[in-house]
């Protein structure tokens, strides 16, 4: 990719004084990077995530199923999936700063429309939007710290920005949860919105502007070549499904949990339901030290520890008891921010170039798996209970676990060859 390889070749190159000066822990810089990215992280998972926690009263409020009602979380994150390859195009155009500044910028002012819907429809529409904001993100995020930052921080790095995504996921639930018990859901989604806007105001203060980033062409053959190139990658096709995958468990089990407490024989009230999603803290922890995990067990290693976790919790989570049900929450939340933190890296890792338009088809894939998983785990809830969830997720971490028994065998077949 000639003119669209934006800070690539910068990136991957052997020049030993542009490596140097890129930014490695304790560093000048470094931290600066780190904490807006963080908050970045913050207010993307907030917004994109506001009505989840609130779905049983949205259903309340407007007289609709649960399936219906998850279209509020599906819409946004099918308008993100959408949008994050275009979005990501841009950024190679006009900087990754300055993308993720616009999108936060739109997506922060949909956050305080979104409380004044007056129908479903309306809420449906304006997440979509909201969603198709924050596509601008992650793949600009993750681009942006593969060019500024050394390669032996970047899975560090980047385990910040997924943490990020984890405190905004806890953070904008439990709000969410606690304040709708009081004024509703409108108030609630308002307040998430509020506090998004302080989040862009820090990070756009906070990102330093980059000194590896150089403008590439916007010109659609150059960028359908580095997405066919991408896509023709074996290894690359498989962290894309392995990240799809493990967002179906997460996002249809986050989907449909406020269900099952609210009902028999938990009964639980809405500031509760919307605290147990401090859980989302194991994430934060999982993600930050995805790093040394890979380097004890490898990626494959750390993959199939994420994914045995993740089965773990989805069998617990079927218990009557509520303290079983929170630890197999625990270990779902851990497994899934884990395969996460480890998929994303690597594939920012194994694209020499267009790390953009790598990140932006993870990113896109990983999205359509939460759309889907938040439609298919309510769908499946209404089939069969909570076990009609539990097992779709079941089967999703099957097939996380066949590619990376697929990829390990590929592996040893080429090293026989060379």
């Amino acid at each position: 990719m000639p003119a669209a390889d934006t800070g690539a070749s910068t990136v991957v190159g052997a020049d030993p004084v542009t490596a140097d000066s890129r930014m490695r822990p304790g560093g000048p810089g470094y931290r600066r990077v780190s904490l807006a990215l963080f908050l970045a992280g913050v207010a993307t998972f907030a917004l994109l995530y506001s009505t989840q926690a609130l779905l049983p009263l949205v259903s309340r409020d407007f007289g609709v199923t649960a399936s219906a009602a998850s279209w509020t979380v599906s819409g946004a994150t099918g308008g993100l999936a959408l949008f994050v390859l275009p979005m990501s195009a841009l950024s190679e155009r006009f900087g990754r700063r300055t993308l993720m500044t616009a999108s936060l910028a739109v997506a922060v002012t949909v956050g305080l429309l979104v409380p004044f819907a007056p129908s479903l429809g309306t809420l449906i529409a304006l997440r979509a939007v909201q969603g198709a904001a924050l596509a601008g993100l992650p793949a600009s995020a993750t681009a942006y710290l593969a060019e500024e930052v050394t390669p032996k921080a970047l899975i560090t790095a980047i385990g910040l920005f997924v943490a990020g995504n984890s405190v905004g996921g806890m953070s904008g639930r439990v709000i969410t949860g606690w304040v709708a018990q009081e004024w509703g859901w409108r108030v609630a989604v308002g307040t998430i919105g509020v506090i998004a806007v302080a989040c862009a105001l820090a990070f756009r203060l906070l990102l330093p502007e980059p000194k590896h980033f150089k403008a590439g062409s916007l010109h659609p053959r150059v960028l359908a070549r580095t997405v066919r190139d991408h896509l023709a990658d074996p290894l690359l096709r498989r962290l894309y499904a392995i990240g799809a995958l493990f967002m179906t468990v997460f996002g249809g089990v986050y989907t449909v949990i406020g269900y099952r407490l609210t009902d028999r024989p938990f009964g639980l009230p809405q500031g509760v339901i919307g605290s147990i999603f401090l859980v989302y803290l194991v994430g934060t922890v999982t993600a930050s030290t995805a790093g040394r995990l890979v380097g004890r067990l490898g990626r494959r290693g750390a993959l199939y520890l994420a994914a045995g976790t993740t089965t773990a919790g989805l069998l617990l989570s079927l218990a009557s008891t509520l303290p079983l049900v929170l630890l197999g929450l625990v270990l779902i939340t851990a497994g899934f921010f884990t395969g996460h933190a480890v998929a994303s890296s690597a594939v920012s890792h194994t694209a020499k170039r267009g790390r953009a338009q790598a990140s932006a088809l993870y990113q896109s894939a990983y999205y359509i798996g939460s759309s889907t998983g938040s439609t298919l785990g309510a769908v499946a809830f209404h089939a069969g209970g909570w076990a009609g969830t539990a097992g779709m997720g079941v089967l999703a971490v099957l097939g996380v676990v066949t590619i990376t028994l697929f990829g390990s065998r590929a592996a040893r077949l080429a090293v026989r060859v060379a």
